[in-house]
């Protein structure tokens, strides 16, 4: 489409889950619900749209072994958009991707800077590796590299007791969210164990990954706290295969992993039940392949999450959370039309029919 063609999208227009229209139009690279008055180019799309879908855990950038070659990740990015995510929370990644916000083909992506960890407490070449004195320096830091969020290594396996554990001690997590707030931005932690949760709630985190182990009694925690969760239940789905790996070093470890896999749909249904907020999250980078969203919003609903509320997990709430638009007057237009209604199957957003990204369509 060149600058003066307009787009219209036609059929049901889902701006929310009680807002569906018959139509959108597309002027300027915008997204409008007023026909426009002349035209000199218009095409038409038809079928069932939505707002671009959200990734909440997504790694562009990142590989097996650490940070990729700018080549490599645009292929990721290219990856994303093409399944329908526009939006991008990028969950912790060493590459400098500031290229991609030049790019009006790329999705957006909300920055969380590089994951902070404890030393040989992370996946080599991933993360700043620090001690708990010095966490507060670099949550600062990542705090101003990122775009609203810093990413905390809650907790990973700590080689002599065999087991996974809590990274950092209670008044250095206060102290680290409590700067980050005061610059503005939000925190995050990757968590699998029970033993981190706690104090992380209770020291003011915002959002915890993974979250696989959410128990009874720290359910209503993190209720009361408002304290969000992305389960990427796409990744803990390696978990068997994780614990299987380690069985012969680490047999404890192994059986918690297991343990954790096992229950995990069980958890993120309580969670919804409880009121937690959950979106969604794939894991891609690192071992995962781009491209999973839709998958993770089947899990989801497999988990026993009414379908409505798991496409509001990676469109409208996700947005809302995220703090960018979704379809309204005015916002860029970053949606996705699929040939049938995805909230009759979610299965449906795996195969999209059109991907628009800033008023172009892309896909």
């Amino acid at each position: 489409m060149n600058e003066r063609a307009v787009l219209r999208v036609k059929g049901r227009v889902l701006v929310g889950p009680d807002d569906v229209r018959d139509e959108l139009w597309v002027v300027g690279g915008r997204v409008s619900y007023d026909r426009p008055a002349a035209t000199r180019d218009v095409r038409t799309v038809e079928g069932w749209a939505l707002p671009g879908l959200v990734d909440a855990h997504c790694h562009v950038g990142l590989g097996a072994h650490g940070p990729v070659d700018a080549g490599t990740a645009e292929k990721q990015a290219l990856t994303d958009r093409d399944a329908g995510t526009l939006l991008i929370r990028d969950a912790g990644s060493p590459s400098d991707t500031r290229w991609v916000d030049d790019r009006d083909d790329l999705p957006k992506i909300i920055r969380a800077g590089r994951h902070i960890a404890r030393t040989r407490r992370y996946i080599r070449g991933y993360a700043h590796e620090i001690e708990p004195d010095d966490l507060v320096a670099y949550v600062g830091r990542e705090a101003r590299r990122g775009d609203g969020w810093v990413k905390l290594v809650g907790d990973w396996i700590d080689r002599e007791m065999g087991d996974l554990a809590a990274c950092w001690p209670r008044g250095a997590v206060e102290a680290a969210i409590a700067e980050a707030h005061r610059l503005g931005a939000r925190v995050t932690a990757h968590c699998f164990a029970e033993s981190s949760l706690r104090d992380l709630v209770e020291a003011g985190i915002d959002c915890v990954e993974h979250a696989t182990g959410l128990t009874d009694d720290l359910i209503p925690l993190f209720a009361s706290r408002g304290v969000a969760i992305v389960p990427t239940l796409v990744n803990i789905a390696t978990f068997p295969k994780l614990a299987e790996g380690g069985e012969a070093r680490f047999p404890v470890w192994s059986a918690h992993m297991r343990n954790l896999y096992e229950r995990r749909y069980d958890t993120v249904r309580n969670a919804y039940d409880a009121g937690i907020p959950v979106f969604v999250g794939t894991d891609a980078g690192g071992s995962l392949p781009h491209g999973l969203v839709a998958d993770e919003v089947a899990e989801l609903v497999k988990a026993g999450i009414p379908p409505l509320r798991a496409l509001a997990a990676t469109t409208w709430d996700a947005r809302t959370w995220l703090g960018r638009p979704g379809l309204e007057e005015g916002a860029p237009a970053d949606l996705v039309v699929y040939a049938e209604d995805p909230r009759d199957d979610v299965r449906a957003l795996a195969a999209p029919l059109r991907v628009v990204l800033n008023g172009t369509i892309t896909a």
